[in-house]
């Protein structure tokens, strides 16, 4: 099950009260206070892991609680502090605070740890409290309570190339033939409800390159206002490198003009709001084993035009694919070198 949403509440433990306590032995007269500080709570931490790849944990398990901190105790004893809880969480996941809608955290690489919520701190024995002209302070503080949120957890795949288009264009069908995902095939419209994941490797060692493709669910005029699928798939195409558009050119779509499915889907992809339209983008006729040569002709003037490069391709027969492929390949490439060099200017000004 793909879940990609979801939203807990957790409880960092609380401190344990401080003790108040007199030391009392047959030999040691006005022994004096001897009361211990209570432990800290238990702290709630999260961290990512690329063993897991969906919420689906906190959909049916939303509170998470960490151990109090035991009391002080005589003897100037201090309490035992409470145990943590470690929240695993795929990489690609944001935290937000649901009462304020802060970001907390974006877990982009793995192996991230964060506290999320922090344990109260132990009350002060009566022992702290001894001075020169108080000797036996009857005083002690109680623990303070552990911090209480409610956060909410939005999954955005991390992909480098992100597979889009009308349904039913063969989408799934491309990364079955490219990659080792095997999703749900089937000749009607959303087949695919969920994104399936796939690495792609191009080349020979040592001198190979890999990358990874998200087959996204088809997409339908008005789906940045919920249409179809609507908005549940398309943030997971925000963190792409490129775009692949995949466009239907055989009459099996029953939609005349393919370059206003292009249009259409391009409309979508900027009314979303995260500028998914100025990502690179990798155009691909698909089905051109059965295409229709006026279909095909009409795109190629269109791409043409608009200076886009265009494959056809048919992931039945593997015509092209080799082509697109390395196509990807290349983009993939470009587009991570001038990540590194935004990174390394970032990191110079601030060193500046």
């Amino acid at each position: 099950m793909f879940i990609d949403e979801a939203k807990i509440r957790v409880k960092a433990g609380d401190g344990g009260n401080g003790c108040v306590a007199f030391r009392r032995e047959k030999f040691v007269p006005r022994g004096g206070p001897s009361g211990g500080d209570g432990g800290k709570g238990g702290d709630v931490l999260m961290e990512s892991s690329e063993r897991h790849n969906t919420l689906v944990h906190f959909r049916f398990n939303p509170e998470y609680k960490a151990q109090r901190g035991r009391h002080g105790e005589g003897s100037n004893k201090t309490g035992k502090e409470g145990e943590n809880v470690l929240l695993k969480v795929p990489v690609g996941t944001i935290v937000y605070d649901d009462e304020s809608g802060e970001k907390v955290f974006d877990f982009s690489a793995p192996d991230e740890r964060i506290v999320i919520a922090h344990g109260g701190r132990g009350g002060r024995g009566n022992a702290q409290f001894a001075t020169s002209v108080h000797r036996a302070p009857r005083e002690h503080e109680d623990g303070r309570p552990g911090e209480e949120r409610v956060l909410r957890l939005e999954l955005k795949l991390l992909a480098d190339v992100a597979l889009v288009g009308y349904p039913n264009v063969g989408k799934s069908t491309l990364i079955s033939r490219i990659s080792a995902a095997r999703p749900k095939i089937a000749d009607y419209p959303f087949t695919t409800l969920q994104p399936n994941l796939g690495v792609v490797v191009v080349g020979k060692p040592p001198n190979e390159k890999s990358f990874v493709v998200a087959d996204i669910p088809g997409l339908i005029e008005g789906a940045h206002r919920g249409a179809g699928l609507g908005t549940q798939f398309l943030r997971h195409i925000e963190r792409t490198r490129l775009l692949v558009h995949l466009v239907d050119v055989s009459d099996g779509s029953g939609r005349p003009d393919p370059v206003k499915d292009v249009e259409v889907i391009n409309g979508e992809l900027e009314s979303f709001g995260a500028a998914l339209e100025q990502k690179p983008v990798i155009m691909a006729a698909s089905k051109i084993d059965v295409a229709n040569k006026e279909k095909l002709a009409k795109l190629k003037r269109y791409c043409k035009k608009l200076g886009l490069e265009l494959f056809p391709i048919s992931a039945v027969t593997g015509k092209g694919i080799d082509e697109l492929t390395y196509a990807m390949a290349e983009k993939v490439e470009e587009a991570r070198k001038a990540g590194a060099g935004d990174v390394a200017s970032n990191v110079s000004t601030q060193a500046s």
